[in-house]
Parts: structure tokens; C-alpha cells; sequence
């Protein structure tokens, strides 16, 4: 038998801190959830549907529950993965985030080892230009004014040292980089300022990134970057005052493809500025009573590993026939979040293809999805 790929997945899960208690119990019952129309246990079972489907060796949560005085990230994905039977059971976290969502890494253990592993020197309280540690302050001059401004992550990245049960290593970065959104701003004026402010800022996070990227490319290290980066290629129209989006930042802009990251989904967005690009969420307007569709969720991967010709899958419950085909499943994406899963199979040839996957019939696996 073919060894088994590697799989790795990254997904936001709206609201997920709302369907636990202070203990990190699941709150399945017919409570409202944030979601529309949706109970706590309803969406709670859509989820627990969407990620056994999954069926990943290890998932970058973006909006995990919260962590803080009272509440543990860890403590309620465990519980999470408990009650639903999942083979990734064992969740960490990296620095805690200023808000009510944290990134966090649910995988399972007897596939993967991972640990926490920032890189950086700690920035002095004015900051650094250069790639400090993702919890502290990164200097860039926003405006071209020569004035660098303090760039801050709400939700730092989260830094993993990964390796897999053969012993190859692996360094994953799981990103919930700014919105853009003009949260706040009253008139289109305000909202107009507060876009490019959101956007400069949005700009200065992947630009850190991205000098992190380098450090990791230089160092010949397999890399994965990964996450909900609230941008994409032509996703509004800010981008032309910039000359980038973010997206484009981190994957590289160099020519050199040996320091570009890849990812196919990017690319097809970069080259069809008009026309049919993929995308992993889906919102609703009230203003226009319909729904929108964006392509905001990456899986970038160092040129290595995009050598071993690895498998991208957005589990899109429209545009995935495979899905289409599983109602429940299909079900259960449109209820669970407003975004969609992306996965990469990675064939890195060192998990062997015969370890246990649970009590599913052999027909039945979610990986035959």
C-alpha cells in the first residue's frame, strides 16, 4: 500500500467560543447560537460532521475558543474532540490573543508531535523593523512619511515546530491576520478612511510575515503557512492604492521561485482578475439581500514541499461535487461556518498507510470523500 499523505487543514469556525461554557463544556443544547436561525447544538453537530469528515492529521482553527482567566482554548477543543469521536484530539495554542479567538492547532497525536516554537527576539516597548516575535511590536512606516507607526497582532501567529511519527519536520505558522472591514466608522467618509487605515495595518502584518517566511526559506525549513489572511487578489478595490495584497506579500513578489511560497488557489485568483476564482467563505449582505462569496483562506506551502506535488481540496459545499453528493455533509459546511475548510494532502512519504482510522467501515472513511 501507498503511504498515506499528510493532511493538514485550516478552518474558521465563527462563533466557536459561544458554544462553550467557562469550563469548556459544549453547550449542546437549543440555545441560539451566534449563527443565523441556528442552536448552539445544532451548530455544534454541523460541526462535529465537518471536522471527522475532515478527517485531518492537524487543523489550524482560526476563531478557536477563547482563552483567559476563566476560559481554556485547549480544555474545550479537547472536550470537543471527545464528544464527537475525533481522531485529531490533542489541541495547543501559541500566544493568547487581545480578543474573544485564538488560533489554535487540534491534531492527533499518534501521527504528529507539535510544540509551540515562536521565532524572533522580543521587540523593546518602541518596536523592531525587523521580524520580532509575533507577541510583541513591529515598526513600519504605514504612509510614506517617513515615520514608522506600531504594528501589533490582535491574534499573533501561531508558531509550530511539527513532526510527523517518522520523524519528519515540518514548521507551520497559523495566521488570522486584520480585517479591513470599517468596523465602527459612521458616513462612507469615515468608512473610506478607516478601509485604507485597516488595509495600510493589514499590509504591515503580512509584510512581518513575510520577513518571517524568509528567515524559514533561507534555512531550507519545510514550511506550511496557513490560515484566514481577510484579504486575496483583487478582493477590493484598496489593493491599487498599494500596488499588493497581502496575500501577494507573503506568498513573494521576488522572481526567484525558490523564495515564493505557493499556493494554487492564490494563483488562480492572481490570474483571473475577472472571471471564475475559487473562494472558502460566504456572507450575507442585508443591504443586498444575497449572499457574497470571497477567496480569504490559504494554504501556502515552501517550494519542497509544492515539489512533492501535494492535493489543495476547499471544501466548498457548492462547488466541491463530491460534497454535493453527501447531504449531510453539504448540510452541516452551511451550518457550521460562514467559511469553508481548506486541506493539502501532502505525500511526504513517511506515514504509513495501515494505522488505525476508527470504527468506520472501510466504505465509510471520511477520506473516501
Amino acid at each position: 500500500m501507498s503511504p498515506r499523505p499528510l493532511r493538514l487543514a485550516t478552518y474558521n469556525v465563527e462563533w466557536f467560543n459561544a458554544l462553550f461554557d467557562d469550563r469548556g463544556r459544549l453547550l449542546e443544547d437549543g440555545g441560539p447560537s451566534s449563527r443565523y436561525k441556528l442552536s448552539r447544538g445544532e451548530q455544534l453537530g454541523a460541526l462535529g460532521i465537518v471536522f471527522a469528515a475532515l478527517d485531518a492529521d492537524g487543523i489550524i482553527i482560526i476563531e478557536a475558543p477563547d482563552t483567559n482567566g476563566r476560559r481554556s482554548t485547549v480544555r474545550a477543543l479537547e472536550n470537543f474532540a471527545r464528544t464527537y469521536g475525533l481522531r485529531a484530539h490533542k489541541a495547543l495554542i501559541g500566544f493568547p490573543s487581545e480578543t474573544e479567538q485564538e488560533i489554535a492547532f487540534l491534531y492527533d497525536p499518534d501521527r504528529l508531535s507539535a510544540r509551540h516554537d515562536p521565532k524572533g527576539a522580543p521587540s523593546t516597548s518602541h518596536g523592531s523593523h525587523e521580524a520580532p516575535r509575533f507577541d510583541t511590536t513591529f515598526r513600519y512606516d504605514l504612509d510614506a512619511d517617513n515615520i514608522s507607526e506600531s504594528i501589533r497582532f490582535s491574534k499573533p501567529p501561531l508558531e509550530l515546530a511539527v513532526t510527523t511519527a517518522s520523524g519528519a519536520k515540518l514548521r507551520l505558522i497559523g495566521v488570522h491576520a486584520k480585517s479591513k472591514n470599517p468596523y465602527g466608522a459612521i458616513g462612507r467618509e469615515a468608512q473610506i478612511r478607516l478601509s485604507i487605515e485597516n488595509r495600510r495595518k493589514q499590509l504591515a502584518q503580512c509584510l512581518w510575515l513575510r520577513q518571517r517566511v524568509e528567515a524559514h526559506l533561507a534555512a531550507k525549513e519545510s514550511l506550511v503557512v496557513l490560515g484566514d489572511f481577510n484579504d486575496g487578489p483583487g478582493i477590493d478595490e484598496f489593493e491599487k492604492l498599494f500596488g499588493h495584497s497581502g496575500v501577494e506579500i507573503v506568498l513573494g513578489t521576488t522572481p526567484d521561485p525558490a523564495l515564493r511560497l505557493v499556493d494554487p488557489h492564490a494563483a488562480m485568483a492572481l490570474q483571473s482578475r475577472v472571471g471564475v476564482t475559487p473562494t472558502t467563505a460566504r456572507f450575507y449582505l442585508a443591504p443586498q439581500k444575497r449572499f457574497f462569496e470571497a477567496l480569504l483562506d490559504f494554504v501556502m506551502v515552501s517550494p519542497d514541499l509544492a515539489a512533492r506535488q501535494p492535493e489543495w481540496r476547499i471544501w466548498h459545499p457548492f462547488n466541491d461535487p463530491r460534497i454535493l453528493q453527501i447531504p449531510e455533509l453539504h448540510e452541516a459546511l452551511l451550518q457550521a461556518s460562514d467559511h469553508f475548510p481548506v486541506t493539502i494532502d501532502l505525500p511526504v512519504g513517511d506515514l504509513p498507510a495501515d494505522l488505525p482510522v476508527g470504527d468506520l467501515p472501510a466504505g465509510d472513511h471520511p477520506r473516501g470523500v
